[in-house]
């Protein structure tokens, strides 16, 4: 019976770990696509709109994307005059660093979420 009980335990914790890492990406996807898709290509496929603008999937070939920690929450800044500064709450950088995390994955596309 104990032993029935502690996985019943578990598995609830899995689920609700499940649920808010899936709220958490699809914050992080909102705050990308609302702030970054005016430039940036942020699909699975397409080019961005500016042209110095990376496609957000190819950005974990640059660098690892835990970089962009510490400048997403003290004001980012790119090397183009043409890109505006950012700066975001810290539960929003933890919500844009875990779905740019899913670059990652065979396709390197953080809108492959669930997978």
């Amino acid at each position: 019976m104990k032993l029935l009980l502690l996985g019943a335990c578990f598995a609830l914790a899995a689920t609700a770990s499940f649920a808010e890492d899936a709220a958490v990406l699809k914050r992080g996807e909102s705050i990308v696509v609302r702030n970054c898709a005016r430039c940036h290509a942020t699909a699975r496929t397409g080019e961005s709109r500016h042209p110095e603008a990376p496609q957000f999937r190819t950005l974990g070939k640059r660098y690892p994307v835990e970089f962009l920690e510490e400048a997403l929450g003290e004001g980012i800044i790119s090397g183009h005059p043409d890109m505006p500064e950012f700066i975001f709450a810290g539960s929003d950088v933890h919500a844009i660093i875990a779905i740019s995390s899913r670059f990652k994955n065979v396709n390197r596309d953080f809108r492959k979420i669930g997978s």
